[in-house]
């Protein structure tokens, strides 16, 4: 058995610093991966909508740019930061871009997915798949990448007491 913890993981912040998950201990987190040119990209916005309205009461959106589904996250680092910065003014914390499926799997989403197997098996289907961790570092809830941010509210509520 595995006993990983989501606080066992560290990754690479969009500006290549490395962020331990243990900072997010006592948080809940959102963790999505993301791309700037794909039918959900608009998401960006409810997901700082989410971040704006309970970021002061113990939330985060985790946001993980991948460029594994359509190469819908094709530019640099820096291009998808100044993106994100001009199209959504986004407030949560933008991570390195990384893979989400196959051997080459940041680690975290290696974890995410044995620990939340989607509908049709493990692996992540498109862009904005989102994984919901309580405060204990448990995930709690996958979403597909159809399920608007606005509809967890209720679920984000529920974590936050």
């Amino acid at each position: 058995m595995n006993d990983q913890q989501f606080y066992d993981f560290s990754a690479q912040s969009n500006r290549h610093q490395s962020i331990s998950m243990e900072t997010y201990r006592d948080t809940v987190v959102l963790v999505v991966n993301t791309a700037s040119n794909c039918g959900f990209t608009p998401q960006y916005e409810g997901l700082e909508k989410l971040q704006q309205q309970y970021g002061d009461r113990g939330f985060t959106v985790l946001a993980f740019p991948c460029n594994q589904f359509g190469k819908q996250e094709s530019g640099s680092d820096e291009e998808i930061r100044q993106f994100c910065d001009l199209t959504f003014n986004i407030s949560f914390p933008l991570f390195a871009k990384v893979e989400v499926n196959g051997r080459g799997a940041h680690p975290i989403y290696q974890w995410l997915k044995r620990e939340k197997g989607g509908l049709l098996g493990d692996g992540i289907k498109w862009n904005f798949t989102k994984f919901l961790i309580d405060r204990q570092g448990r995930v709690v809830k996958r979403y597909a990448p159809t399920y608007k941010p606005e509809l967890i509210r209720k679920d984000i509520e529920a974590l936050l007491g």
